[in-house]
């Protein structure tokens, strides 16, 4: 996206899991709409990497480094220093971090396994959302952008660990919307497709498929996905909200 600078001017935003793949496209997007954008994961020299080039485009960032997966204690602790970090306020919340495992049958995922998905995908944007949006309530406007997953939407073979994960995400984006939408806060989801990230190579035999049969016969670049996460972030879609907004080729649809 070309640096304008002016559509998010004035505005913060906290991007989890913004030191790799998707979230650094969407930090750097929100960057370039002229928002102070907090950097956040687990790695602070790929963190200080991300806000280095945002800063060379002219951007504003700071990085706060967190690990989502560590509990509860974590997420409070990112709340209160990427609030200080952005001067005091968090205007928008971009629940990215997420992890994710190679399809696997039900009968063979652990329950480690399980408690670690879902204290990263859906525990930690649950208590961070609870942490950082009703100061959003109490200003009357914000916005929350959640990252779901197509696979939250369709069923899929062999994905029912991740595919829940993202199904509780899409629930949660229209609860929220409906709690907090009534005090000025508006909250949308995406729910990606296959993207093409440095990870896209993993899965290329999963993915060949399907994308032998959606419209668009591609996966989605991290840029058209974060441009999607721009737009329910900005008053462009200020009446838009509990939209669950597909960046699939058309996945949904085939």
């Amino acid at each position: 996206m070309s640096p304008n600078f002016t559509r998010l001017q004035g505005r913060t935003a906290l991007v989890t899991g913004s030191t790799g793949g998707l979230g650094v496209a969407i930090a750097k997007a929100l960057a370039a709409q002229g928002a102070f954008v907090i950097v956040s994961g687990r790695n602070k020299e790929r963190g200080d990497v991300v806000v280095a080039e945002i800063r060379t485009a002219g951007g504003r960032a700071e990085f706060v480094a967190a690990d989502l997966g560590a509990g509860g204690d974590e997420v409070q602790r990112l709340a209160r220093e990427a609030t200080t970090a952005a001067g005091g306020r968090i205007d928008i919340l971009v629940n990215n971090a997420g992890v994710w495992g190679m399809p696997q049958p039900t009968g063979e995922v652990s329950e480690q396994a399980l408690l670690e998905s879902y204290q990263t995908n859906v525990i930690a944007p649950f208590l961070l959302t609870g942490a950082l949006v009703p100061a959003m309530a109490e200003r009357g406007h914000g916005a929350v952008v959640n990252v779901g997953s197509i696979t939250g939407l369709i069923g899929g073979d062999r994905s029912a660990l991740y595919s829940s994960t993202k199904a509780a995400v899409h629930s949660l984006t229209k609860s929220w919307a409906v709690e907090y939408g009534p005090r000025g806060v508006r909250v949308n989801a995406v729910a990606p497709g296959p993207i093409a990230t440095e990870r896209a190579a993993d899965v290329a035999d999963e993915v060949g498929p399907v994308l032998a049969r959606i419209p668009s016969r591609r996966m989605s670049t991290p840029e058209e996905v974060a441009a999607a996460v721009v737009f329910l972030a900005g008053e462009d879609a200020g009446n838009i909200h509990g939209a669950i907004l597909s960046v699939d080729g058309g996945w949904a649809a085939a």
